[in-house]
């Protein structure tokens, strides 16, 4: 037999083996398992098994006396009765204040930034974190340093007010707790920490601001001897730019030195970056003097119109 006979011979016996099979091969078998059929292994709800942490975590929003809600974290000594509760309020995102380690113990996760964490540990201290009004977690609109309710600030609410609702719910609302309150914080946790001393809860019985922000013109917040800090422009951006600093100064420069001189003016860094679209650089702009504006938000200025009601000790470095 030739090799061409020996390959049609081939091909024909292959044929009479495969068309068979697939005549009587069921239809369903043929059809093509559709993508999404998988189940999704991602359960609705998780449970995290934390029966051997030494703290209870509780994340809750706490309502202000407008109806927003305002996203707190609670880190509880296990097993904690009648403790003392020390509280920051900040813009800074509360879940990453508590998440400095991923661990079942309480203090390696509050090992960072304004945790005093001796004093915590020591003393047995409820931690709460809150994030400030329209930060985060937290409902409402943002606004740096919110004025008091005022001139400024024809709304109901403040950081005050804020500080004022939320020490009142969580002696309420905290069984562990022994009703008192300390409040302590860094740099604009310090300016929170502070504002509450205009009109304080009857729980809070202690304040510690750290290096805070008092006067935003003259205490070198945001000018230094009348002239604008520029090196403020990417925390004006980063801050205000989205509710959760999502937005990042970008530069192409090595040295700063050199972004800023090329730059010529703030104003035009500004533009450059898009930092106009944000509300507080574009007060910056309305408000380069030392006018009533400014004035009026003056946090040693405020406090010093009436005896404080609370020990603080400020702190400076």
């Amino acid at each position: 037999m030739s090799s061409l006979a020996r390959l049609r011979s081939f091909v024909l016996l292959a044929s009479a083996l495969v068309l068979p099979w697939t005549a009587v091969r069921p239809a369903a078998a043929q059809q093509t398992i559709p993508v999404d059929s998988l189940p999704n292994e991602t359960p609705a709800h998780f449970t995290p098994v934390d029966s051997s942490f030494d703290y209870v975590r509780r994340d809750v929003m706490i309502p202000m006396r407008d109806g927003v809600k305002l996203h707190t974290v609670i880190l509880i000594p296990k097993g904690a009765r009648n403790a003392p509760i020390l509280m920051t309020r900040t813009p800074y995102d509360a879940s990453s204040q508590v998440s400095y380690a991923y661990t079942s113990q309480m203090g390696p996760r509050l090992n960072g930034y304004d945790n005093a964490l001796d004093v915590i540990l020591r003393g047995g201290y409820i931690r709460v974190i809150q994030d400030i009004r329209g930060k985060y977690g937290s409902e409402g609109e943002y606004v740096m340093n919110r004025p008091f309710v005022g001139p400024l600030n024809p709304t109901r609410v403040d950081e005050s007010t804020d500080t004022w609702d939320t020490i009142d719910w969580l002696v309420k609302h905290v069984p562990e707790s022994n009703g008192k309150v300390g409040i302590l914080g860094i740099s604009y946790d310090g300016y929170t920490s502070l504002t509450p001393l205009v009109n304080p809860h009857p729980a809070l019985k202690v304040v510690v601001p750290m290096n805070p922000m008092v006067d935003g013109w003259m205490g070198d917040d945001w000018f230094h001897h009348g002239a604008f800090r520029a090196q403020n422009l990417p925390y004006i951006l980063e801050q205000e730019a989205s509710r959760t600093n999502e937005y990042h100064w970008w530069t192409n420069a090595w040295d700063d030195y050199d972004l800023y001189m090329d730059a010529v003016s703030s104003g035009r860094l500004g533009k450059e970056h898009g930092v106009e679209q944000v509300g507080f650089w574009r007060k910056i702009l309305q408000h380069p003097d030392y006018d009533r504006w400014w004035q009026l938000q003056a946090m040693d200025s405020i406090l010093a119109k009436q005896p404080l009601k609370v020990p603080v000790m400020l702190v400076h470095s």
